[in-house]
Protein backbone atom coordinates (compact mmCIF):
# COMPACT_ATOMS: atom_id res chain seq x y z
CA UNK A 1 0.00 0.00 0.00
CA UNK A 2 1.46 3.47 -1.05
CA UNK A 3 0.53 5.94 1.26
CA UNK A 4 2.04 9.67 0.94
CA UNK A 5 1.28 12.25 3.44
CA UNK A 6 0.44 16.05 1.93
CA UNK A 7 0.86 19.12 4.72
CA UNK A 8 -0.48 22.90 4.30
CA UNK A 9 -2.18 25.25 6.20
CA UNK A 10 -6.10 25.55 7.38
CA UNK A 11 -5.84 28.90 6.25
CA UNK A 12 -4.70 28.52 2.41
CA UNK A 13 -5.05 31.06 -0.67
CA UNK A 14 -7.02 29.68 -3.84
CA UNK A 15 -3.88 28.99 -5.83
CA UNK A 16 -2.38 26.63 -2.51
CA UNK A 17 -6.23 25.21 -2.83
CA UNK A 18 -6.04 24.64 -6.21
CA UNK A 19 -2.31 22.70 -6.38
CA UNK A 20 -3.38 20.50 -3.25
CA UNK A 21 -6.76 19.52 -4.76
CA UNK A 22 -4.47 18.61 -7.80
CA UNK A 23 -2.41 16.66 -6.20
CA UNK A 24 -5.38 14.85 -4.53
CA UNK A 25 -6.55 13.98 -7.62
CA UNK A 26 -3.51 12.38 -8.91
CA UNK A 27 -2.44 10.83 -6.12
CA UNK A 28 -5.95 8.93 -5.80
CA UNK A 29 -5.57 8.15 -9.98
CA UNK A 30 -2.46 6.29 -9.15
CA UNK A 31 -4.29 4.37 -6.12
CA UNK A 32 -2.15 6.17 -3.38
CA UNK A 33 -3.94 6.52 0.30
CA UNK A 34 -3.97 10.58 1.18
CA UNK A 35 -3.14 11.41 4.91
CA UNK A 36 -3.49 14.47 6.05
CA UNK A 37 -4.01 16.77 8.97
CA UNK A 38 -8.02 16.51 7.98
CA UNK A 39 -8.96 20.28 8.99
CA UNK A 40 -9.49 23.17 6.26
CA UNK A 41 -7.11 24.84 3.24
CA UNK A 42 -5.02 22.38 1.84
CA UNK A 43 -5.65 19.56 3.97
CA UNK A 44 -9.82 19.90 2.93
CA UNK A 45 -8.46 20.27 -0.84
CA UNK A 46 -6.35 17.41 -1.07
CA UNK A 47 -8.95 15.51 0.41
CA UNK A 48 -11.41 17.21 -2.36
CA UNK A 49 -9.21 16.42 -5.06
CA UNK A 50 -8.53 12.50 -3.95
CA UNK A 51 -12.19 11.69 -3.52
CA UNK A 52 -13.11 13.28 -7.10
CA UNK A 53 -11.10 10.45 -8.53
CA UNK A 54 -12.74 8.06 -5.97
CA UNK A 55 -9.66 8.01 -3.59
CA UNK A 56 -9.37 7.63 -0.34
CA UNK A 57 -8.37 9.80 2.61
CA UNK A 58 -7.50 9.09 6.46
CA UNK A 59 -7.63 12.88 8.47
CA UNK A 60 -5.33 12.91 11.75
CA UNK A 61 -7.76 14.95 13.65
CA UNK A 62 -6.24 17.56 16.58
CA UNK A 63 -9.37 17.38 18.71
CA UNK A 64 -11.99 15.20 20.37
CA UNK A 65 -14.70 15.26 17.80
CA UNK A 66 -15.14 13.74 14.50
CA UNK A 67 -17.12 16.87 13.36
CA UNK A 68 -13.49 18.27 13.16
CA UNK A 69 -12.97 16.78 10.29
CA UNK A 70 -13.76 18.55 6.69
CA UNK A 71 -16.41 16.53 4.65
CA UNK A 72 -14.02 14.39 2.47
CA UNK A 73 -12.27 12.60 4.76
CA UNK A 74 -12.76 9.15 4.82
CA UNK A 75 -11.65 7.77 7.75
CA UNK A 76 -11.04 10.59 10.78
CA UNK A 77 -8.71 9.86 13.42
CA UNK A 78 -9.21 11.16 16.87
CA UNK A 79 -6.08 12.42 18.25
CA UNK A 80 -6.93 14.91 21.67
CA UNK A 81 -2.91 15.96 20.98
CA UNK A 82 -3.18 19.25 19.09
CA UNK A 83 -0.34 20.79 16.99
CA UNK A 84 1.58 17.58 19.06
CA UNK A 85 -0.56 14.94 16.16
CA UNK A 86 1.55 16.75 13.08
CA UNK A 87 4.44 13.95 14.09
CA UNK A 88 1.80 11.43 13.13
CA UNK A 89 1.03 13.33 9.93
CA UNK A 90 4.38 13.32 8.99
CA UNK A 91 5.38 9.92 10.21
CA UNK A 92 2.25 8.15 8.74
CA UNK A 93 3.17 8.68 4.51
CA UNK A 94 6.01 7.09 3.01
CA UNK A 95 6.91 10.97 1.89
CA UNK A 96 5.32 14.36 2.25
CA UNK A 97 4.12 16.75 -0.32
CA UNK A 98 4.29 19.91 1.58
CA UNK A 99 1.94 23.10 -0.34
CA UNK A 100 2.31 26.17 1.29
CA UNK A 101 1.60 26.22 4.80
CA UNK A 102 2.33 28.17 7.99
CA UNK A 103 4.60 26.96 11.49
CA UNK A 104 2.58 23.79 11.87
CA UNK A 105 3.28 23.00 8.17
CA UNK A 106 7.05 23.72 9.26
CA UNK A 107 6.66 21.75 11.96
CA UNK A 108 5.21 18.78 9.93
CA UNK A 109 8.45 19.09 7.81
CA UNK A 110 10.66 19.40 10.66
CA UNK A 111 9.36 16.14 11.73
CA UNK A 112 10.07 14.34 8.51
CA UNK A 113 13.32 15.38 7.81
CA UNK A 114 14.18 14.46 11.37
CA UNK A 115 13.64 10.97 10.57
CA UNK A 116 14.56 11.19 6.87
CA UNK A 117 11.07 10.87 5.33
CA UNK A 118 11.66 12.39 1.92
CA UNK A 119 9.68 15.79 1.81
CA UNK A 120 8.16 17.70 -1.52
CA UNK A 121 7.65 20.91 -1.99
CA UNK A 122 5.69 22.58 -3.65
CA UNK A 123 5.26 26.54 -2.99
CA UNK A 124 6.73 25.89 0.54
CA UNK A 125 9.13 26.91 2.91
CA UNK A 126 12.69 27.19 2.25
CA UNK A 127 14.95 26.33 5.03
CA UNK A 128 18.48 27.82 5.17
CA UNK A 129 21.30 25.68 7.45
CA UNK A 130 24.02 28.39 8.66
CA UNK A 131 23.45 30.43 5.79
CA UNK A 132 23.69 27.61 3.39
CA UNK A 133 21.22 27.53 1.13
CA UNK A 134 18.91 24.80 1.42
CA UNK A 135 19.44 23.41 -1.89
CA UNK A 136 23.03 22.60 -0.56
CA UNK A 137 21.79 19.62 1.71
CA UNK A 138 18.31 18.93 -0.50
CA UNK A 139 16.47 19.17 2.69
CA UNK A 140 13.24 19.83 0.39
CA UNK A 141 12.93 18.15 -3.12
CA UNK A 142 11.63 20.96 -5.41
CA UNK A 143 8.08 20.51 -7.34
CA UNK A 144 7.06 23.02 -10.27
CA UNK A 145 3.31 21.36 -10.36
CA UNK A 146 1.07 19.17 -8.37
CA UNK A 147 2.05 16.11 -11.34
CA UNK A 148 5.05 17.25 -11.01
CA UNK A 149 5.37 16.97 -6.74
CA UNK A 150 3.76 13.43 -7.15
CA UNK A 151 6.22 11.82 -9.32
CA UNK A 152 8.96 12.98 -7.14
CA UNK A 153 6.89 12.00 -3.72
CA UNK A 154 6.59 8.12 -5.25
CA UNK A 155 10.31 8.35 -6.40
CA UNK A 156 11.13 9.00 -3.36
CA UNK A 157 8.86 6.51 -1.56
CA UNK A 158 9.94 4.14 -4.02
CA UNK A 159 13.81 4.83 -3.18
CA UNK A 160 13.09 5.03 0.84
CA UNK A 161 11.53 1.53 0.73
CA UNK A 162 14.42 0.22 -0.92
CA UNK A 163 17.22 1.47 1.02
Amino acid sequence: MRIISVIGSSKATPELESLAEQVGRELARRGVLVICGGLTGVMEAVCRGAKSAGGTTIGILPGRSVAEANPYVDIPIITTMGYTRNVIVAHSGQAVIAIGGAFGTLSEIAFALGDHIPVIGLKTWRLDRNGQDELVDGAIIRASDPVDAVNKALEAAEARNHA
